[in-house]
Parts: structure tokens; sequence; C-alpha cells
């Protein structure tokens, strides 16, 4: 499904292009669209292999005739059978890219006019796109300027955690750095920092190639899984990336990952995504960017940060602690609703009791979504099962019975020791 802003010349050019990577049409309709600055909307079936369809859509993706451009299977077209992943494996097919902060595109990104750079994003970003589930995660290489970069950016942070980050924060950074793997000389790669997820809250990472689609990033954390990329923001910008990097990802959302309420409170938000409609895919983004990226909760009687866009920018974490932006008390209902800057700096951000409280409020919202059936990850399969039979919930009581009866017998034993 391609969303045409210009005219209708632009439809023999994706003909043209799905024909240079060997794709057949098979149906093709076209609407005018509904929305505007938006001409036309077209469907297009196609038959090719999945790794030229994967081509094809970055290809598509990196033209200025198109604002949007969704992929699609059989299952999709049908509103009672929605496709999204139900293994950890299907996510090889959720890594479609949202451009609008490329180097190579926006003439306002620091690395725009530096050669280098946008060949060095683009090895790196390859390398992301050839990974399958079940690769070793790449070990890249980072150049002494890039370490540099992070050395800066890390030693920034050190200065103020103490002081502005939440204690959940503080508590994983000092575990991190205790293992090594937080350090000032050089960036952690992906693969020790998913073991370090792994052992502490079951999370582990996968490469990305950059700014992913709402729905396959929250898909993502349904399976206990962050896609993270694995670039570097440019020298000329330490402080400031105008997409994530892997200093972003790594200092701002891989301490809390490794916290474990926060690791369920991410993958609820994942798992209410999964058959979600495009407007609540929406809701569950905004509430995901006033959380996770720029979430605020109280510690006492002191606010606290606890989003990744903060923790990984100074600049954004003093504005937020000040007296400039309104602080609000956070709801869901409200929050999924609330407009946000993604080039500035926010105006309002949302203040949580607490992660307990957040989540409470999270799971009575999510309850009055209109997904007409409910889901669950078996972390022994790494599969989401669907919960829309008796048969299916016969099973689920019966391990959750099972699991109650030891949690009791445990209980019991410790009453007994306490009273001997």
């Amino acid at each position: 499904m391609l969303r045409m802003k210009d005219g209708m010349g632009a439809l023999g050019r994706i003909l043209k292009t799905i024909e240079n990577y060997k794709g057949v049409v098979n149906h093709l309709e076209t609407r005018p669209s509904k929305t505007e600055g938006i001409l036309f909307d077209v469907l297009i079936n196609v038959n090719m292999s999945r790794a030229n369809l994967l081509l094809l859509i970055r290809a598509l993706r990196q033209s200025s005739s198109f604002v949007g451009v969704n992929l699609l299977t059989e299952n999709n077209l049908s509103a009672k059978d929605p496709w999204f992943p139900r293994h950890a494996s299907d996510l090889d097919s959720c890594n479609h890219l949202l451009t609008k902060y490329e180097p190579e595109l926006d003439m306002n990104h620091p690395g725009f006019a530096d050669k280098d750079y946008r060949e060095r994003r683009k090895t790196i970003a390859e390398i992301a796109f050839a990974y399958k589930y079940g690769d070793p995660i790449p070990y890249i290489e980072y150049t002494e300027s890039e370490n540099q970069t992070w050395s800066r950016v890390y030693n920034t942070v050190l200065d103020l955690m103490p002081k502005h980050a939440c204690i959940e924060y503080r508590r994983a950074f000092a575990l991190l750095q205790a293992d090594k793997i937080f350090v000032t000389e050089r960036i952690p790669q992906l693969e020790e920092m998913s073991s370090f997820l792994r052992k502490h809250t079951g999370f582990t990472l996968r490469p990305a190639a950059g700014l992913l689609t709402s729905r396959d990033f929250l898909a993502s954390l349904a399976f206990r899984i962050f896609q993270s990329t694995q670039y570097v923001r440019h020298g000329n910008s330490p402080y400031h990336t105008p997409e994530p990097d892997c200093i972003h990802e790594l200092l701002g959302h891989m301490p809390l990952l490794a916290d474990p309420g926060f690791a369920q409170f991410s993958q609820e938000i994942g798992l209410a995504s999964l058959g979600a409609s495009d407007s609540e895919i929406e809701k569950l983004s905004t509430v995901y960017w006033f959380t996770v990226e720029f979430g605020l909760c109280k510690e006492n009687t002191q606010v606290k940060a606890y989003g990744a866009a903060l923790l990984s920018s100074y600049g954004e974490l003093l504005h937020a602690i000040s007296d400039k932006p309104e602080l609000r008390p956070f709801d869901p209902a409200t929050t999924s609703v609330q407009p946000y800057q993604d080039q500035e700096y926010q105006p309002i951000y949302y203040v949580a009791e607490s992660f307990e409280d957040a989540k409470d409020k999270f799971r009575r919202w999510v309850s009055t979504m209109s997904r007409p059936f409910e889901v669950r990850f078996n972390p022994h399969t790494e599969r989401v099962e669907v919960l829309d039979s008796v048969s299916s919930l016969e099973t689920l009581v019966t391990q959750l019975n099972t699991e109650l009866l030891h949690l009791n017998n445990a209980l019991n034993k410790i009453k007994a020791k306490r009273f001997c």
C-alpha cells in the first residue's frame, strides 16, 4: 500500500522499480486519498522473493513521491484475521524504516554534508538489514572518533544521573558498570548488552538499520526483543541526534530494560499493539513516547526522569525538570491523544506516581481497545498465543493453577520457618 503525493506519473516509476527487483504485478488499484496532502492511495499485489521485496520497499521509501509505504500480507487485508508476528523469527519481516531523518535526505541532519559519515551509516545499516533471527549480533568495530563521541555523552550522563535519574535506572547503571559493559573509553557491543539483559529480565536485542515504523517496533517488544541501532550520531553534534543512534539506545533504554518492572511494562505495550488498528497503534506509540522516551516519575517528593530520550540528552533533561514545561499526571486516555514534538523540546511531560501505578492505569486503558481477542507471550516457545477459544484458556488456567500451587507452598514454608 502506497500513499502518493504526486500525480499518476509516479505510477510508472513504481512499476519500473518493481520490474527492476524482478517482481510480477498480480493486481493494482488506485483511489483518490481522503488524507490531506495525499493525492492517491495505491494497492499493489506483487509476487517476488522476500529479499527483493525488502529491497523494493526500501527503494520506494527513499523516493520523495511517496508519504507512506506499508507492507501487507493476505491476512492484513482481513480485519477479522490481521497479520502480526506470532514467533520471534517473524520479526525478520518487521524492519520497515521511516526515512524522515536519514542523513542522505534531511538537509538539517548533522551528517548531511559529510560523505564519509553517510557511507559509514550505509555500511552499518546494510549489516542490520542482513540480520536474521538466530544469527549472532554483528560486531561493529567502532572508530576512535565514534568512541570519543560516546565518552563525551557518557561522562555527561555520569554527572547528571545521581540527581535526576530514577532509582531503577541508577541501580541498573551500577550493575552495567560492575560488569565492565559501561566504561568511558568504548561503546558497548549489542551482543554483550543483550546477554546482560537476558540474564536480568529476559529481554534481548536485535540490530535495526534506523528508525522503525511504530507497528514494527512495538511488535518486537511483545517478544521481549528491543530493536537497537548500531550507528553513532555525528561527531559535530554529540549531545543531540535527530534519530535514535546506539548511544541513545545504550545509555537511554538499556539500563531500565534491566529492571523487571519496567521490562514488563515495555512488553505489555508491545503485546497491546499486536493486531491493533492503525489509530490504536498511533495512540500506543504516543503513550510510549511520553513514557518510555520522555517519562517522568515521582520519587518521594522529587520528580525524576525515566525516559530514555531524557536520560541520554542532557539539554532536554534540564529542560524537563525546569519550570518551563507543563507537568501533567500520567493518564493513558489523555496522554495517548496529546500531540508531541519530535524536533524540539516537549512543552508537556507526564509524571507517573510510580511504575506500578503507570502499569495499572495502562492495563485498564488497554482493556477498552477494540481488538476482539487477547494475547499472551509464551517464553518457552518464544511464541505469541491468541486467547480466542475455550480450549486455549483452559490450558492456560491449568498452567496458572500449577504455578499458584507452587507459590502457595513456598509461602506456607516461609511462614512455617518464621514461627518455628
